[in-house]
């Protein structure tokens, strides 16, 4: 029988921790000193943890999980309630606060610190919002809201279609002003809305699954499903392009048990698809996951949502115990602010309950992946088109796309566009083609003037280079690319060298750290940037560095924004000397 679980499952449990014998300074050996090292766990913060978390394992892999469960109820992570989950998991505080520290949604409140206000406010600064007036909107909020009310900044939350954008509590606010947030506040809207989809019953009557009970039963064969998926190249749509049926074959060649996880975490500012699919037509990317997880017969699936979209988490929590019985287990994971988790090792240390560092490969993840077995990774665009693919054909698919590409995509369109969203549009497609026949234009008032062609590590070209079509490998050689197709819009009243330093800003803050040329690199560069001459040469040799030397993408990929904007707008320097 199908089982889903809000928790985890098996493999990577922390094991008994070792005994120790403590003594005196200057006691002989073996004799025991009446406290242990370390802190002393509070027997009132032990007995508190310990009710909260009920009968819910201990096992490592959930750490996160349950630091997400104590700052629900709690409002925050108090030092002394860290101590008491380290304990009651067998782990060291070490353990437990570096990964509380990681993430950007835990509040952790360190010994002798004030405590954080009951509520907290959190205002998008990523590179849309700013362009419809997230700065300005910060410093009102912290004028005007209370001190009960704690304001600060935060990354994209995926909702650039609807800048700029303000969280209060866990409900999110659209075209927020200082006057709907104030509302907010006072009603305590803190809960999101669950707005209409489609649920198990309307997906089932609109024939929904019988692919999947067709695929179980026999009468369609792995292998048909994998030459579909050759024949059609569907590709992964997260960013990286990998083919979706070689990337199949090659878990399904790795010794069992396998394992499955689904990367819902889109971070990219300008990206906002996997919202748009999971809050609008949940099980259509659950029926491809499934099919996926059959072909290559992992025995258990991750779900690892990013914790920005707490209605994606509702709409989970109800629908997945409605999955058909008889598959693999599914796990729904809740991500909690971390950028770097979209990178695909990231994401499986994640789940594993530990901070997100990108792993050194090889190996792969199709090799050794969540917890140690051949994993097969997913993105939620790609799952979504793996039941039209099947139903429809090769040839269907194929038969879509302009300027030589294939298929269709969805394009996470923002901006200063008339009419911003997803757009279903065939692969291939050019950014003035998305303006003028998907979008309605441009903005009144506002005149097309350059935009971001794969959200903030896809680089920026000038309007004057809108005829290239949005696609693989069609990028490349400009210094761009496509990635998960977050599609930027800037017009004649927006600074470009000021939007390469917003996304600067964002890649430093979000860099994990494990790498000096990203850590160190993504300050430096945001250094240069922020003078009012920019130093071009030196720019160019850090971004070098960069590319070659940064452990995974977001090192790499982070200079694309300034580079573009060296290469490709020189009237930004005009008036600011050689070097500007």
């Amino acid at each position: 029988m199908s089982h889903t679980s809000l928790g985890g499952v098996g493999g990577n449990g922390a094991s008994p921790p070792e005994l120790h014998r403590f003594r005196h300074p200057g006691s002989g050996r073996g004799q025991a000193r009446p406290t242990p090292r370390g802190r002393p766990v509070d027997p009132h913060a032990r007995d508190e943890i310990e009710a909260l978390l009920g009968d819910r394992p201990r096992r490592r892999d959930l750490l996160i999980e349950h630091l997400h469960l104590i700052q629900d109820t709690k409002g925050q992570l108090s030092a002394a309630h860290l101590a008491a989950l380290a304990d009651l998991m067998r782990l060291s505080m070490t353990e437990v606060y570096e990964v509380a520290t990681f993430y950007a949604h835990f509040d952790v409140v360190k010994e002798g610190e004030a405590p954080i206000p009951p509520l907290t406010v959190r205002v998008c600064d990523s590179v849309t919002c700013a362009l419809f007036g997230s700065e300005q909107l910060l410093a009102d909020l912290r004028k005007r809201l209370g001190a009960d009310v704690r304001v600060v900044r935060a990354p994209c939350v995926g909702l650039c279609d609807q800048a700029p954008a303000v969280e209060v509590g866990h409900h999110f606010l659209h075209h927020a002003d200082v006057g709907v947030v104030e509302q907010a506040v006072k009603a305590g809207q803190h809960h999101p809305a669950i707005p209409p989809y489609i649920d198990h019953a309307a997906y089932v009557a609109g024939g929904g699954y019988a692919l999947l009970e067709r695929l179980r039963a026999g009468g369609l064969t792995s292998e048909a499903v994998l030459k579909v998926l050759d024949d059609g190249a569907l590709r992964g749509l997260g960013g990286a392009g990998f083919p979706t049926g070689r990337k199949w074959r090659s878990v399904l060649g790795q010794p069992a048990p396998r394992l499955m996880a689904v990367n819902a975490d889109e971070g990219e500012p300008g990206t906002f698809k996997d919202r748009h699919f999971l809050y609008s037509d949940p099980h259509r990317v659950l029926e491809g996951m499934l099919i996926a997880a059959h072909v290559v017969e992992a025995t258990d699936i991750y779900f690892y949502l990013r914790d920005e979209y707490p209605i994606g988490q509702e709409i989970l929590r109800q629908e997945l115990p409605k999955l058909l019985p008889g598959g693999p287990r599914v796990y729904l994971r809740r991500g909690a602010g971390a950028y770097i988790c979209g990178e695909e090792s990231s994401m499986l240390e994640s789940i594993e309950g530990k901070r997100g560092l990108p792993r050194q490969k090889p190996p792969y993840p199709f090799q050794v992946g969540l917890f140690g077995r051949p994993t097969l990774i997913n993105n939620v665009e790609t799952l979504y088109w793996v039941r039209d693919l099947l139903e429809k054909g090769a040839a269907w698919w194929t038969g879509h796309g302009r300027n030589g590409g294939k298929g269709l995509r969805s394009y996470s369109v923002s901006g200063r566009v008339r009419d911003p969203g997803v757009k279903i549009a065939p692969a291939g497609v050019t950014v003035r083609e998305l303006i003028e026949e998907f979008c309605g234009g441009m903005q009144p008032g506002h005149r097309f003037a350059a935009y971001l062609p794969g959200g903030a590590s896809g680089g920026i070209l000038p309007a004057a280079m809108a005829d290239i079509p949005l696609d693989f490998g069609t990028l490349e050689k400009y210094g761009c690319l496509i990635g998960s197709a977050g599609i930027v819009v800037l017009s004649d009243k927006d600074d470009v060298k000021e939007a390469a330093r917003n996304l600067m800003r964002f890649f430093e803050d979000e860099s994990c750290g494990q790498c000096t040329p990203c850590r160190s690199g993504t300050e430096k560069a945001r250094i240069l940037m922020e003078r009012p001459v920019w130093d071009r040469e030196l720019l160019a040799e850090l971004s070098e560095v960069m590319r070659e030397a940064s452990i995974c993408g977001l090192g790499q990929a982070a200079p694309n924004p300034v580079d573009c904007v060296i290469r490709y707008f020189p009237e930004a320097f005009a008036n600011g000397g050689a070097r500007s």
